[in-house]
């Protein structure tokens, strides 16, 4: 069996070779920070991991992909760790413990939004769903430093909030993160209340009530997409305290 740097030496490879110019260029505009990108598209990056997969599936164990995963998820080039991600996706019930920290330590690598959220929701969210203690380590990461980490909280979240499940873990990373003036974190935030108002509209559109006085603007309105109209404008109407309150400040100046 050829080692596992071979292996990714040959996929990295792959990516150079087969790349697309002009796309590159698209790619480059979804980011505020300069990127490395091939130029691939996701539908064929993940038609080369099914590819891979079935080939090193018949001559490897599970933990040898996942080698092979950890070798790419490193760098700056997008299309080598979105292959790392999609190489795994569809074996992310047969992980443990062991590569839910793997996959924790990626966090460390990460360059932009896209792959931060091709790692969180493909393998980590998965992950969390139906564990409380991995919910609960999740629920930490809103303490960090670190804006992907932050991000990873709330992202992490919506294959839970999808699944009707964790309510009230979702609302504690939202207290958590709703001071939060990072934007990369803002917008995770409005992501994961929205599917949540999807699910679970009822409840979710009560929470949102009692936050909106609070919550930043990124945040309500991302959150209030999917709702109908009497909902969203309820939601997002200015506070009228604050206005009534305003109005009487500038009478008496």
């Amino acid at each position: 069996m050829k080692p596992a740097s071979s292996i990714a030496a040959h996929l990295r490879t792959d990516l150079k070779t087969g790349c697309s110019a002009p796309h590159t260029e698209e790619v480059q505009r979804f980011f505020k920070q300069e990127i490395t990108s091939r130029g691939w598209y996701t539908g064929e990056i993940r038609k080369l991991a099914r590819r891979f997969t079935k080939v090193l599936k018949n001559d490897a164990w599970l933990k040898y992909l996942v080698e092979v995963a950890d070798l790419l998820f490193v760098g700056d080039v997008l299309e080598e760790k979105v292959l790392a991600v999609f190489l795994l996706e569809k074996d992310v019930d047969a992980f443990g413990e062991r590569e839910f920290r793997l996959f924790e330590r990626w966090l460390r690598r990460i360059s932009s939004w896209a792959d931060h959220d091709g790692l969180v929701h493909y393998l980590i969210g998965p992950m969390i769903v139906g564990n409380a203690k991995r919910q609960q380590h999740a629920i930490r990461w809103t303490k960090s430093r670190d804006r992907w980490h932050r991000r990873a909280a709330a992202v992490s979240f919506i294959r839970a909030a999808r699944a009707r499940q964790a309510f009230s873990q979702i609302q504690c990373v939202t207290e958590q993160l709703l001071a939060d003036q990072d934007d990369m974190v803002q917008k995770s935030l409005g992501w994961l209340l929205r599917e949540a108002a999807k699910a679970n509209p009822k409840t979710t559109v009560t929470y949102l009530m009692k936050i909106r006085e609070r919550a930043p603007r990124l945040v309500l309105r991302t959150a209030c997409e999917t709702l109908g109209l009497k909902a969203r404008n309820r939601i997002l109407a200015k506070n009228r305290g604050a206005s009534a309150a305003a109005v009487r400040s500038t009478s008496t100046d």
